[in-house]
């Protein structure tokens, strides 16, 4: 065991730390929500990690995104996520790709995962990133924020998640992202995510809802029914 994952036993088993280091996941956004997940999943070990976004950074950013520094004004996100992880762990296999998810990108973007995680903003990527995992047969794990909440699901190929929590014509009209924000709904994710890349068993069809203003936690069981 090297040393730099010693203190993730017995937590984890060490075989489960080997396992780790075997698998690739997609962290699609390196925003707020993605600049926390490449944290988490590059400390904890995973292997290879395809960071994905098209976008720069901003001086919006600053408020919730661990990414944003100032020297890194005008840089591409996806870029500053590998050279993060580098710098965390040069073992580490990271994939930038400086592009946004598309109908003519996203299958190329989720190939040879075993494992995708949504740090997007908008309802209309992740309704392609969801159509391109259910095509390829990847799960995908699903996380959103607005204000003081957040919200995390697993949607595996074929389920419809996103589908039921978005249907056609929904849209959110509140931008605000406070900073606590990200990071819970990241945290949430990645601890999903390390748990089905190593074969614990997870509960899908099911929704985990934060409200950090009035501090409330619920737990919401969905009717998921399998698309042929």
């Amino acid at each position: 065991m090297e040393r730099r994952y010693e203190r993730n036993i017995p937590a984890l088993s060490d075989q489960e730390c080997r396992l780790l280091r075997s698998k690739r996941v997609a962290v699609i956004g390196c925003g707020g929500i993605g600049g926390y997940l490449i944290e988490l999943l590059a400390r904890i070990g995973v292997g290879y990690i395809r960071t994905v976004d098209g976008d720069v950074f901003e001086e919006s950013n600053f408020n919730r995104q661990l990414l944003s520094e100032q020297p890194l004004m005008g840089r591409p996100k996806a870029k500053a996520a590998e050279a993060r992880v580098q710098r965390i762990n040069p073992r580490i296999e990271v994939e930038p790709v400086s592009a946004y998810l598309d109908k003519n990108t996203a299958a190329e973007i989720v190939s040879g995962c075993d494992l995708v995680l949504d740090g997007l903003d908008n309802i209309a990527a992740r309704r392609i990133l969801a159509a391109a995992c259910s095509e390829a047969g990847v799960p995908y794990i699903h996380g959103a924020i607005s204000g003081w909440v957040a919200q995390v699901g697993i949607s595996m190929p074929g389920d419809g998640l996103i589908d039921i929590l978005y249907p056609q014509g929904v849209s959110f009209r509140d931008r605000s992202v406070l900073s606590f924000a990200p990071s819970l709904c990241a945290s949430v994710q990645a601890a999903l995510a390390v748990k089905m890349l190593i074969g614990r068993p997870v509960e899908t069809g099911t929704i985990y809802y934060f409200d950090l203003l009035n501090q409330e936690f619920e737990t919401i069981r969905l009717d998921l029914g399998k698309k042929e």
